[in-house]
């Protein structure tokens, strides 16, 4: 075989090689297209195996009507309030207080958790008070807070404010102090003001923290509106599942019990999006993608 015909066999034409790379890449992508497809369909499955158990258990009385009553029945009061203007005023009504005391718990808790993550003995003088104040049960602070603010708007704003405050201050806090110290040294060397050490490195090394914090203080948020409503009679959709079981009407009872769970699982979505598409550059959201 002459030179150029080993030349020829041991080296590939640029041309190629991408056509080639172009070729691997549509396979990937339809790789991961039908690995979500599949995917999802296990998902509607699993979903539709339990709404038929649990409506085979209402048929046969496995589960009492009286306590339970058919998934179908559920479903089709659903539907009914889905297009009623009430539904959307109530989930409103939870959705405001909740948005109101998530902004203002993180307005507080960032800029106090980067000042006790950077300041190691204003952390240690502060522990104390936020390993107290941290478990306190949210339900023991309904009456004072019912007697302060009454049973509006603000009485939910400040439940979920107190509550949701701890944990965003402490992913802060970790997060700041998880910032590698000889990043911080190199970049003092070479004389980098504190503002841009701030905004360089260590605001977006707290930035997967901080993520995890809002989405964590976002579940707990919607369940203490809707407890508060539950128990105090505020206005949202805690008060219309009280009056729906005082009048005896177990299946709009249940729908708006689905609806809180609907609405919990698309807020977690939104959070979930918005952090992989703000934070695609951190390694957990790319093992994430691959995964």
């Amino acid at each position: 075989m002459s030179l150029e015909g080993v030349q020829t066999a041991g080296t590939t034409r640029p041309g190629t090689a991408r056509a080639v790379d172009g070729v691997s890449e549509g396979r990937l992508r339809r790789a991961f297209g039908s690995r979500r497809v599949r995917d999802l369909g296990l998902k509607v499955a699993g979903v539709l195996t339990v709404l038929l158990v649990l409506e085979l258990c209402s048929r046969l009385e496995i589960l009492s009507q009286d306590w339970f009553p058919p998934m179908t029945d559920t479903w089709v009061e659903l539907a009914k309030l889905a297009f009623g203007h009430p539904l959307w005023t109530e989930i409103g009504r939870t959705l405001g207080g909740w948005a109101i005391g998530i902004g203002i718990a993180t307005l507080l808790a960032i800029p106090i958790g980067v000042l006790l993550g950077s300041n190691r003995t204003a952390y240690r003088l502060s522990r104390v008070v936020i390993e107290f104040c941290r478990p306190v049960p949210s339900v023991a602070l309904i009456p004072l807070a019912v007697l302060v603010y009454g049973v509006g708007l603000e009485m939910k704003v400040f439940l979920i404010v107190f509550v949701t405050f701890w944990p965003i201050l402490l992913q802060v806090i970790y997060g700041v102090q998880d910032v590698d110290p000889l990043i911080h040294d190199t970049a003092r060397s070479y004389g980098l003001p504190p503002r841009a050490r701030f905004f360089r490195i260590t605001l977006p090394s707290a930035a997967p923290y901080i993520a995890t914090g809002l989405r964590i203080a976002s579940a707990i948020a919607l369940v203490l509106a809707v407890t508060a409503e539950l128990v105090v009679g505020a206005p949202g959709l805690g008060q219309s599942i009280v009056v729906a079981q005082s009048n005896a009407n177990l299946p709009r009872m249940y729908a708006l019990i689905i609806v809180t769970g609907l609405v919990g699982w698309a807020l977690n979505t939104v959070f979930q999006a918005v952090e992989r598409r703000l934070l695609r550059w951190h390694p957990s959201q790319r093992l994430e993608v691959a995964s």
